[in-house]
């Protein structure tokens, strides 16, 4: 996929689920679950080192976004965005080998049912490099929007007039 057909379409993406700002990752993937009709579980891990920092688990019913407990909460939204990059371009999700990781961070999935599920174990550069770029595109939007949002109205004859004119915000 070029990327500015990623861009447009992760725009679409965000616009359809309704995001504003601030942006909060869990909400995103609360609402992206709920479009796709299969719930994203957000799990913290202590991943070995060196490894991924991340990985998305496509099991039948549910989507499993495993991410670095070991770093910054600012990693790891972007660890987490990376992911959902991987989800938004239609991408296929990772399987490890890794049996404990398997029964402490999903423990109502048997390891050899993931492996036998999921047959990748990496994405090519290409596919990476998409992934960042969604990443990066939710999180330059959030950069700047979350600094100028209005304050929420105290009337909402206030909202009414703010909302008549003032700046649209979100995905243009």
């Amino acid at each position: 996929m070029k990327e500015r057909e990623l861009r447009r379409r992760c725009k679409r993406e965000l616009r359809a689920l309704g995001i504003q700002p601030p942006l909060r990752v869990e909400t995103l993937c609360h609402k992206l679950g709920e479009r796709r009709g299969r719930p994203i579980r957000l799990v913290p891990h202590a991943l070995p080192v060196p490894g991924p920092f991340g990985a998305w688990i496509a099991a039948p019913s549910t989507d499993y976004i495993l991410y670095q407990q070991e770093t910054t909460a600012s990693h790891q939204r972007h660890i987490i965005l990376h992911e959902v990059g991987h989800i938004l371009a239609d991408h296929h999700s990772d399987a490890f080998d890794d049996d404990e990781l398997w029964k402490t961070a999903v423990p109502n999935l048997s390891a050899k049912a993931v492996k036998r599920l999921l047959r990748r174990t990496a994405y090519d550069e290409e596919h990476e490099r998409q992934a960042e770029l969604v990443a990066t595109i939710i999180m330059e939007w959030a950069s700047v929007l979350d600094r100028v949002v209005p304050r929420p109205a105290s009337t909402p004859s206030l909202d009414r007039v703010q909302t008549a004119l003032g700046d649209r915000l979100g995905w243009l």
